[in-house]
């Protein structure tokens, strides 16, 4: 069978397989232990009925070690009061890219933003059945800070942080960022469209990086931010509750299949995409990502195809996991997204030394898995691209037969697919019979005019016709002139 690289190498420079966005959450796991805020607060000599004016003070610290941080980097501070972006519509990551460009800014704090969004927090209530205070967690909203950097390891990222406890953190890192910051610390020249590379000096380096992020050791980069940002950690754990419990929230990993230049990938995008949403079935998205048809299965595959202001792009869900194909400049993306991993399995060591397969947690020593997953999904995904039918080749051959040509000064006629003339020219080169030895003047009179009479008057202005046919064929390349030993003889 052949496969989608076989099928378009000549077209294809090279493919690239990496991280794209990565979200880790960290959770102070040991405050929603049993009683555990309960036992912080005794700790720090918090009765529960003073809960209300310890979080207002707690809240006051963290904006005052905010407005400390800014002010030590000289970087603007802004309020969003539309939550996920500016009065004007403007997304967040829009508003801090633009001070960087606008300010000069190559490294360090870009800028803090701060909106009210929703959270998960502690509260205090009165227990019904023994009326005493306790606490509890509810969902709620709070103010969230937003930290925007360009790192000298991760590039353009952000540490969104939560004012009230538990101070949940999250951490953005893009994939594609890292791995330029890498490859220009290896000299290594490359060209970026977005956050892919649409070019790049030396394929084999690139792609040898993004195989060493998948080894790397995050917990103490990820910790290095929270102890940074968040001024009540080592109160926290030293308290004896720990520090963050680092989790992937997201991670997409996504497979760039580069080609020549954009005219050569458009070509083909119709054809994909129809393949895509058409062609395949829920029983290829499950096989695509894995898995396999049974009755416990409760699941919903979904697919839809989208036009959005960068391209199209068709995406299928499969319950919170999602597969993807998509175009960007001159690359094809194909993109597996995991929100859910325990739809897979991953193999684990027993207690008696032993190996077994056991349901994906979202644990950041479970990141090399992550890539196995999605990798094999990407792949399979690109083998059932393999079989889409490239219509759209065609358009461009129908409509050059469609032109008049011209060769050696002399303008030779546009042909008609649908007349019946040149459709019963066709079908006779085509026919097979010609296919070894070719065929001559007298060959096609004789399938395409048989009722031309014996007269030498027809017969000349047959072979006249005739020649001139043979000469509209040539000059559409459609055929060439076979040299044989009688002809050079001649």
């Amino acid at each position: 069978m052949d496969t989608f690289l076989s099928i378009h190498q000549e077209q294809v420079v090279n493919t690239l397989s990496a991280y794209d966005r990565m979200i880790f959450k960290g959770h102070i796991s040991q405050l929603f232990y049993a009683n555990g805020f309960t036992k912080y607060l005794q700790t720090q000599r918090v009765l529960l009925k003073d809960f209300k004016g310890y979080m207002e003070q707690t809240s006051e610290v963290m904006k005052a070690h905010v407005q400390q941080l800014v002010q030590a980097a000289g970087r603007p501070y802004q309020y969003l009061d539309h939550g996920s972006h500016s009065a004007g519509g403007q997304p967040k990551e829009a508003i801090a890219l633009e001070i960087a460009k606008r300010e000069g800014i190559q490294e360090g704090l870009i800028c803090v933003l701060a909106a009210v969004e929703k959270c998960l927090t502690f509260s205090v209530r009165k227990n019904q059945k023994n009326g005493l205070l306790e606490t509890y967690v509810r969902p709620s909203k709070c103010l969230h800070y937003y930290f925007y950097y360009l790192d000298p390891v991760f590039g353009f990222m952000h540490v969104r942080l939560q004012s009230w406890f538990p101070f949940q953190i999250q951490i953005y890192i893009n994939g594609r960022e890292w791995l330029a910051r890498q490859l220009d610390q290896q000299h290594v020249h490359y060209e970026r469209y977005d956050n892919s590379l649409i070019q790049c000096d030396d394929w084999k380096t690139a792609q040898a990086c993004c195989e060493k992020m998948a080894h790397y050791d995050w917990p103490p980069v990820l910790q290095a931010f929270a102890k940074r940002l968040n001024p009540f950690l080592p109160l926290i754990q030293e308290a004896h509750f720990g520090s963050y419990y680092w989790v992937i929230d997201q991670c997409e990993f996504a497979t760039d299949v580069v080609f020549k230049d954009r005219a050569t990938l458009a070509a083909i995008l119709p054809d994909l995409y129809e393949h895509a949403i058409l062609q395949c079935s829920a029983e290829d998205i499950l096989r695509f990502l894995g898995h396999k048809i049974h009755g416990n299965f409760t699941g919903e595959v979904t697919s839809s195809w989208k036009k959005r202001p960068e391209g199209w792009r068709v995406k299928h869900h499969l319950k919170r996991n999602t597969l993807k194909v998509y175009d960007k400049w001159n690359i094809l993306r194909v993109e597996t997204t995991i929100n859910n991993p325990s739809d897979f399995k991953v193999s684990v060591e027993t207690d008696d030394h032993k190996r077994r397969w056991k349901p994906m947690g979202k644990g950041v020593s479970n990141l090399w898995r992550y890539v196995q997953v999605s990798l094999q999904a990407n792949q399979r995904y690109l083998e059932g691209l393999a079989q889409a039918k490239l219509k759209s080749k065609v358009i461009g051959y129908l409509d050059d037969l469609c032109r008049s040509h011209s060769k050696e000064g002399k303008r030779f006629a546009r042909f008609n697919p649908l007349s019946w003339e040149d459709c019963a020219l066709f079908q006779t080169i085509l026919s097979g019979d010609f296919a070894i030895n070719g065929f001559r003047n007298h060959d096609l009179a004789r399938r395409l005019f048989p009722k031309v009479g014996p007269s030498p008057k027809e017969q000349k202005q047959c072979c006249a016709r005739i020649s001139r046919l043979i000469a509209k064929l040539r000059a559409h390349g459609l055929i060439c002139l076979l040299y044989t030993s009688d002809a050079a003889d001649e």
